[in-house]
């Protein structure tokens, strides 16, 4: 259990947490996470789908869900007094959901209305397309909505059986922040998660970056392109050198690829780079979007900006970038529901929520010389998970990507 409360807030957000998500899933259970996750709100604990909602609305909050790879929330955001009904209502989605076989074969429906559209969607496709290449065979290379086959296979009983490893009481944390007080959030988490029970969760298998290219003509006005490289997951040292080697690289408009790629060069119109890390590894990735022509030069302009963090960052710029990173940081902490997020992720990780001003800490002790030697790290394996969407013209940009890089 976390609390964070926040002085002056009349509002409170609570979070339930199951540390574990997609990634938990072999092929045969592909997006059954994320199809239990949309079964629990079907009904639970006695109320309807549509009780479900009313009753929080009632009291002026509202509720979600979302599943990830390593994790799958519950969140409720309401006034100071709705903290009570919010935890009782999440903690019977999580371990009472009524699982009607009617309920189900509608919301297979909707999942699979929810894979074709990302699939309609250049922008999703083209992240699930490098996310495939960058871990080949394993979950993390799996989408996280799965695929029709396998939701399709689903009964209430097997469903059943996954939501109590998934949700077991060893994987669950309880959080708050905002309007809260810490022995009311004990008491309420006792009371509606003392008896959890469930299977212990499995063991899950360290993640591999296999790398690979993924080039897929479709008939686009623009390229889509997406680059991997294999990179350090958050319990790493070097965690903080790669959220600051992604902001110099291309965090905002005065980052290297922005300025070269965009204001210099004229060749993209939307280019960032950005890291993704998980329990045990991650990613370093660039997206960007250009005209077709253009996208063979443009990869190559990446690729050499990417070299070019071999080299020693000067101090104004490590500055800049580590005032971007705190300042993310610490802005998301003004909203309850990021905290309380935050916080639970934290205690599954770690075993502890971090002190941001430790977290802050971290940051400016990154020095010029952390940032060459993960980029020497990034770039060893000589790999590298690159995606193409769009006119056939862009589909050379991979292998010019690699070819440029290594």
């Amino acid at each position: 259990m976390v609390c964070d409360p926040i002085p002056g807030l009349q509002t409170v957000a609570l979070s339930v947490v199951a540390g574990r998500g997609a990634r938990a899933e072999d092929e045969i259970h592909s997006g059954w996470s994320h199809l239990l996750e949309h079964m629990v709100f079907k009904g639970a604990g006695g109320r309807s789908a549509r009780q479900i909602v009313e009753v929080i609305e009632a009291q002026g909050g509202n509720i979600n869900a979302a599943t990830g790879y390593e994790r799958t929330s519950f969140q409720v955001r309401a006034l100071a007094d709705g903290l009570d009904l919010g935890c009782a209502v999440l903690a019977d989605l999580v371990q009472r959901p009524a699982m009607d076989a009617g309920d189900l074969a509608r919301e297979k429906q909707v999942v699979g209305q929810e894979i074709a559209e990302a699939a309609d969607a250049p922008d999703d496709l083209v992240f699930e397309l490098a996310q495939t290449a960058a871990f080949e065979g394993q979950p993390l290379g799996r989408p996280i909505l799965g695929t029709p086959a396998s939701i399709g296979a689903t009964t209430p009983e097997t469903l059943s059986a996954w939501r109590a490893s998934l949700y077991g009481p060893q994987t669950l944390v309880v959080s708050a922040a905002g309007a809260v007080d810490e022995d009311d959030l004990l008491w309420l988490a006792e009371r509606d998660f003392g008896q959890a029970a469930g299977a212990p969760p499995t063991p899950q298998a360290p993640a591999a970056f296999t790398g690979g290219q993924r080039p897929v003509a479709k008939t686009l006005e623009q390229a889509n392109l997406v680059l991997l490289l294999p990179a350090v997951g958050v319990k790493d040292e070097a965690y903080f050198a790669l959220r600051l080697l992604a902001e110099i690289l291309g965090g905002g408009m005065a980052s290297r690829l922005f300025q070269e790629a965009r204001e210099v060069r004229g060749l993209a119109y939307a280019i960032d780079a950005y890291s993704e890390t998980y329990a045990d590894t991650g990613v370093l990735g660039v997206f960007a979007g250009c005209a077709a022509k253009d996208a063979a030069e443009l990869v190559r302009v990446v690729a050499g900006e990417i070299a070019g963090m071999l080299t020693p960052v000067g101090e104004a710029e490590l500055a800049r970038a580590k005032a971007q990173l705190k300042g993310a940081m610490f802005m998301g902490r003004e909203s309850a529901l990021a905290r309380a997020e935050q916080a639970a992720g934290q205690v599954l990780l770690f075993g502890r929520a971090l002190d941001p001003a430790d977290m802050a800490a971290q940051v400016d002790a990154v020095s010029p010389a952390d940032l060459v030697k993960l980029a020497e790290r990034i770039l060893a394996p000589k790999k590298a998970a690159v995606a193409v969407l769009g006119p056939k013209a862009a589909l050379k940009a991979a292998p010019a990507f690699e070819a440029a890089l290594f």
